[in-house]
């Protein structure tokens, strides 16, 4: 197994394609429940997109995995994608951190926490474009740190919210 090649990756994008596509629909569940309390706080709805984003992003990436292809196709695939996404969210993120409301140490926190998700999976795509520097190692790094600020951003919509 090396970090060029999807040849021995199967287990872990299977899983975490299954992961990511439960994660979502339990996020979708999640929303709709406190839809209301959502929609009454500005940066709220932009906040659950981020989630959502998070998670469609990591179960784009394991399934573009799982698809027999040259590895830099795969890499660029994972780029496009994760760097549109990227932008999506980070242009969700300054909008929202230029209420006046917003404390900054929530926006920083925040933005660094999603990017920590995106920018592995940026760095996979340009990785095996260059076939060097770790290839399908930075995306395990990034599907990890993705479900954990999406789990951060579900925290916030389901708990947090009600306080």
């Amino acid at each position: 197994m090396n970090g060029y090649s999807t040849a021995g990756w199967e287990n872990f994008l299977v899983a975490e394609t299954g992961a990511a596509a439960a994660l979502a629909g339990l996020l979708f569940v999640s929303v709709s429940i406190n839809i209301g309390k959502i929609l009454s706080y500005p940066g709220l709805p932009g906040r659950a997109a981020e989630a959502v984003l998070l998670l469609f992003n990591v179960l784009v990436a394991s399934t573009l995995g799982l698809i027999p292809q040259s590895s830099s196709f795969l890499g660029t695939e994972l780029l496009a994608i994760s760097l549109f996404i990227c932008l999506v969210i980070l242009s969700l993120q300054i909008r929202d951190a230029r209420r006046p409301e917003q404390r900054a140490w929530w926006s920083v926190t925040r933005i660094v926490t999603s990017q920590l998700g995106l920018l592995p999976i940026i760095a996979a795509g340009v990785s095996l474009l260059a076939h060097r520097g770790g290839g399908l190692y930075w995306l395990g790094a990034g599907v990890i740190f993705s479900f954990g600020a999406a789990l951060i951003d579900a925290w916030v919509l389901l708990v947090e919210i009600l306080r």
